[in-house]
């Protein structure tokens, strides 16, 4: 990608550019529960056409100069309609906008009904890539770094209630190498290019997608609210266990004697299956019905309960309904086990990515996608190389198909991106990653990065920081990355984790054009990791990429058909291995996606 314009890389930190005058709100950095109606909450979607508009100033100061967010955008100079969610790139016809770099802008008016009075009211943003402040009539109330990851603020204190309000997000997709995913800004200069020239260099294989691109609500609680829910399930013959701890908030918090939790389990019916008055118990459920991934039980998969939470206090009544599913998952040293059963994972690799909304979540593209699954018999995904949309684990959830869940730690390929700003991301990143993924049955493993610098002595002491991290959050759970380095006697991370999972590419980037080499190569690479750490191994990429419509016989590079006798060559070998040292196998990739643009 090619811009013309030089950005002030340290722009990303609102201090640096003083425009922390404004009295912030305090940002809210509970539990996070996920915004779901109830008789005593109420959500709003604020998706739709909001204005926007970039800051082409050349070092992008001026919008802060100006005090963008002290008015309406339409005040400080031209905009343009953009949908939201969505990633800006793809909208237009503007070629500059596709491949802007630094500050974008976006605003719009809602109201705050006069029945939210006395009520908490928090603004949610599911997703801005990749550092954002936000501000509502003027005041900031939020700021997150990364992308793919929710953050929300309380705008009681600022909210006008009965009336119109201006929400104003600042977005800034600027890479480094101390953010998280990683990239550096490159300059260029002489008589063979324009002034001020740079191009962002991305140490990732998929375009640099950025803005909005996952729903803005407004929800409200009581004042007493359920803050957080943490469950962990175990099946002991017909019975199932639920365990849990419930953190109240306001009020309760830390007076609990003020307060009274009544838990009510139901089944997919509604009929109630158990019952306490406890925020940190135990109950069993009888003749459970596990979550099963389809694959596992055709007949009655992901079979979903339903814990209901009613906390009371004096004056207020708070309601919160959980949806989760009895499953276990353990290991064996060659393979994953659910509900004491093994799985073999057949899967693919996938990317949040579509034509014109960029990474912005489409329902209509999450129940096709689904659907595509289903029909070619994917009982597993990864979800590389970041946290994907509710929406989409939801549909995993619902529908029985396992996802090992993936942090934004991919780029990490120089010595440079193992530094403590980095190490402080990758940590916040899991943080956040687990807690709002922590309930849900589909999720079997945690992973903390794609493809880093494993052979770098510095990677061992920064990935273990990041387990002892995760470890801590979810002690059941195990742990993975993905690994392109098939070498044990060089990587200093593989050691850490409990799954090895590994990217090969035989018959493409090593011995392109020689699918006979394939199988040998599998068998020795997977039992060469397998004899070595003793583990479950994982192939999570393999592949070739081809052009549609591309026929070649006999097969050549980049034709279908040797894209087919490449993927045929893989499974052979995987077929004579397979339960024996490999416990899955992801095909890489899913669906197309766009790349940046540059000559490979």
């Amino acid at each position: 990608m090619r811009f013309t314009q030089t950005p002030c890389i340290l722009l990303l930190y609102c201090w640096i550019l003083n425009i922390c005058s404004v009295t912030a709100v305090s940002q809210t950095d509970g539990g996070m529960l996920y915004p779901r109606e109830s008789e005593t909450r109420e959500v709003k979607d604020l998706s739709g056409i909001w204005n926007f508009r970039p800051d082409t100033s050349q070092n992008r100061q001026q919008s802060f100069t100006e005090r963008w967010y002290s008015a309406s955008l339409s005040d400080t100079g031209p905009v343009i309609p953009m949908p939201v969610p969505s990633s800006y790139n793809d909208i237009t016809q503007d070629k500059s906008l596709r491949d802007f770099i630094g500050w974008v802008w976006y605003d719009r008016e809602f109201y705050v009904p006069s029945s939210w009075l006395g009520q908490r009211v928090i603004l949610r943003l599911e997703s801005v890539r990749y550092y954002s402040i936000v501000w509502v009539n003027g005041v900031q109330v939020a700021e997150h770094e990364m992308g793919h990851l929710p953050f929300e603020g309380n705008i009681g204190p600022v909210a006008q209630f009965g009336g119109h309000n201006r929400v104003t997000v600042a977005v800034n997709n600027t890479l480094t190498p101390y953010t998280l995913p990683p990239g550096k800004i490159q300059h260029k200069s002489g008589p063979g290019y324009p002034k001020d020239y740079f191009v962002q260099i991305l140490q990732f294989g998929f375009f640099n997608y950025a803005g909005i691109d996952r729903p803005v609500k407004l929800y409200t609680t009581p004042s007493t609210y359920i803050d957080d829910i943490t469950i962990h399930t175990d099946i002991s013959g017909n019975n199932g266990i639920l365990s849990w701890s419930i953190v109240p908030g306001g009020l309760c918090n830390p007076n609990v004697k003020l307060c009274k939790v009544a838990v009510e389990i139901l089944s997919k019916k509604g009929m109630t299956v158990a019952l306490s008055a406890d925020l940190q118990g135990q109950v069993k459920v009888e003749n459970v019905q596990a979550w099963w991934p389809f694959s596992m039980n055709e007949s009655s998969p992901a079979y979903l309960y339903t814990m209901q939470v009613t906390l009371k206090s004096e004056n207020t009544t708070d309601v919160y309904r959980l949806p989760f599913g009895f499953r276990t998952v353990s290991l064996s040293n060659n393979g994953i086990l659910i509900n004491k059963r093994s799985f073999y994972c057949h899967g693919v690799g996938k990317h949040e990515d579509y034509d014109v909304r960029g990474k912005g979540v489409d329902n209509a593209m999450v129940v096709r996608d689904f659907s595509l699954l289903r029909w070619l018999g994917v009982n597993c995904f990864r979800t590389s190389h970041y946290p994907y949309a509710d929406e989409i684990m939801d549909q995993a959830d619902q529908l029985g198909i396992v996802v090992i869940d993936e942090c934004p730690a991919i780029g990490l390929t120089e010595p440079v991106n193992y530094n403590n700003q980095t190490l402080y991301l990758h940590k916040k990143s899991m943080m956040e990653l687990v807690r709002r993924d922590k309930n849900r049955p589909s999720v079997i493993l945690w992973s903390i990065g794609n493809e880093p610098l494993s052979s770098y002595a510095g990677a061992g002491p920064h990935f273990g920081e990041v387990i002892k991290v995760t470890k801590q959050l979810d002690p059941y759970r195990p742990l993975t990355f993905a690994s392109n380095n098939v070498n044990p006697h060089t990587d200093h991370v593989m050691s850490q984790v409990d799954v090895v999972c590994v990217n090969i590419y035989f018959g493409w980037y090593s011995e392109n054009g020689h699918t006979e080499v394939i199988e040998y190569g599998v068998e020795d690479v997977i039992g060469a990791l397998h004899t070595y750490y003793n583990k479950p191994v994982m192939v999570s990429e393999y592949g070739a990429e081809s052009l549609p419509g591309l026929h070649v016989s006999p097969s050549f590079s980049y034709s279908e058909e040797y894209q087919n006798d490449l993927l045929a060559a893989h499974h052979k070998a995987f077929d004579k291995i397979k339960g024996k040292t490999l416990a899955g196998e992801m095909i890489w990739n899913f669906a197309d996606f766009l790349i940046d643009q540059e000559v490979r």
